[in-house]
């Protein structure tokens, strides 16, 4: 890119959801710099006179910035310089029967998908304008963990929410109730009532499971930084971010078997359960811990096997390789709508 461009991030979450899309909108705005970047909630075309005019709009989630998508391409320049970002109700809930949703797939110049699973769930007719960026995160040490002979933790991160599916672990924390030095902590804001009382009774029924709320992004990375191993049972992702924070702290992951998490680690990876199966995520929880006294030392080395096959897709994740792909996309954005 020759000159930096005025770009504006259309996020439906700001600073106070601290959520995926806030941390994507955030991430980015610093990742291209040295273009002027700004976040809104919601795109009007209305600046402060003498303003530069927004150049390129990246506008996270087709179906909830829907009608900044929609003021965008209404320009006299129409929908120039306009990419989708494509989280996970988009992918696999709301472009199946959103009207909204598939209007700003229609009016994107180019879209962005998260993971490399994600192609495979639009039109054949879409994909050829359509590209990966893996997103990215700082990297942590790895700490040396205590031997399972001593303990195993867990750790889920995600807010209670249906999507994140905390009943599973809600149900395995019941299925492994009593199982000496296994440990689980779940940290996650209460998004739905239900789920949260449900937390709460888990924990007053399961010694072994703790329920720790909302925390920091910083105190959220030292658990998993912490932990033996990442609980991510979610049945609906567009990419997530905390397995990536997982594999570049060198914890690996126990995940469900759905195409965003698949995206992320790889067809051939061995810790994942079928989303829902509580009966198996705990069953690999124990294999984790190693199933009895006997077999600690294969559940050592389970671990290590799972956190080695999680080191090969961290390159993947790296910041160096998401700046990189930012800046492809917004200069092909910036020559795909070049006055001819």
């Amino acid at each position: 890119m020759s000159e930096p461009a005025h770009i504006v991030i259309v996020s439906p979450a700001l600073a106070d959801a601290n959520n995926g899309n806030w941390q994507t909108a955030q991430r980015w705005q610093a990742l291209l710099a040295p273009n002027p970047v700004r976040i809104v909630r919601q795109w009007l075309d209305a600046r402060p006179r003498g303003a530069q005019p927004d150049e390129l709009m990246l506008a996270l989630h087709a179906r909830k910035s829907a009608a900044s998508i929609k003021a965008w391409a209404a320009r006299p320049a129409g929908a120039r310089g306009l990419a989708v970002v494509l989280t996970g109700t988009d992918l696999y809930r709301d472009i199946r029967d959103d009207d909204e949703a598939r209007a700003s797939l229609a009016l994107a110049r180019q879209l962005v998908v998260l993971q490399e699973r994600g192609p495979d769930e639009l039109p054949a007719e879409l994909r050829t304008k359509t590209r990966v960026i893996f997103q990215s995160c700082s990297a942590l040490a790895a700490l040396q963990k205590p031997s399972t002979q001593l303990q195993m933790r867990a750790v889920m991160v995600g807010h209670l929410r249906d999507e994140k599916s905390p009943q599973t672990l809600f149900e395995a924390a019941r299925l492994l109730q009593g199982q000496a030095r296994l440990f689980i902590d779940h940290v996650g804001e209460a998004l739905e009532p239900a789920l949260g009382e449900a937390a709460r009774a888990t924990a007053a029924a399961c010694p072994n499971y703790r329920w720790l709320g909302g925390q920091s992004h910083a105190a959220t990375r030292r658990q998993i930084q912490r932990a033996h191993v990442l609980v991510h049972a979610s049945r609906m992702e567009g990419g997530a971010h905390v397995l990536m924070e997982a594999v570049l702290s060198g914890t690996p992951v126990l995940a469900s078997r759905i195409a965003g998490n698949v995206g992320m680690l790889g067809e051939d990876y061995d810790g994942y359960f079928e989303a829902g199966d509580a009966a198996g995520l705990a069953a690999l929880l124990l294999r984790c811990r190693g199933a009895s006294e006997s077999a600690v030392v294969q559940g050592d080395a389970w671990l290590a096997h799972l956190k080695a096959q999680c080191a090969l897709r961290a390159p993947l994740f790296r910041p160096e390789a998401e700046a990189a792909a930012l800046r492809q996309l917004v200069s092909d954005l910036l020559a795909f709508d070049a006055p001819k």
